[in-house]
């Protein structure tokens, strides 16, 4: 379990990696700051996300769901705005972050566990590192 952990965490921060190589508005002083700049977004997407989803509901709702990215871009700017190796420049570079950022861990995450079930053979929940 704390193992599977380190890894999605790892391949989050290669994927945060590889959004700050892509958009020129979003920066990360080093492994180790995206590291901890994932641990970061990840306690902001599993705390605060809920509350403004819920709060803006009316407002996703009204714009069929588009009103996400704007959540999604505020909060990627947000732990940008309070983190000390990781930063956002501003709104739009987080929505692109966000976006970018969802896009990498997804393959990653995929890659890694096709990886995982094709050595270790099938198992009966391939979502399960």
């Amino acid at each position: 379990m704390l193992l599977r952990l380190l890894l999605i965490w790892t391949l989050n921060a290669l994927a945060l990696v590889a959004v700050a190589n892509f958009v020129p508005g979003i920066h990360v002083d080093g492994f180790m700051a995206a590291f901890i700049a994932a641990i970061v977004l990840g306690f902001v997407n599993t705390l605060i996300r809920p509350v403004f989803l819920v709060l803006t509901l009316p407002a996703t709702v009204l714009t069929l769901g588009l009103f996400i990215f704007v959540v999604n871009g505020l909060l990627f700017w947000f732990a940008g705005s309070i983190l000390r190796g990781f930063t956002v420049d501003s709104f739009w570079h987080g929505v692109l972050g966000a976006a970018l950022y969802s896009i990498f861990s997804w393959a990653l995450s995929s890659a890694a566990t096709q990886l995982l079930v094709k050595k270790h053979g099938n198992r009966k929940d391939p979502d399960q590192l």
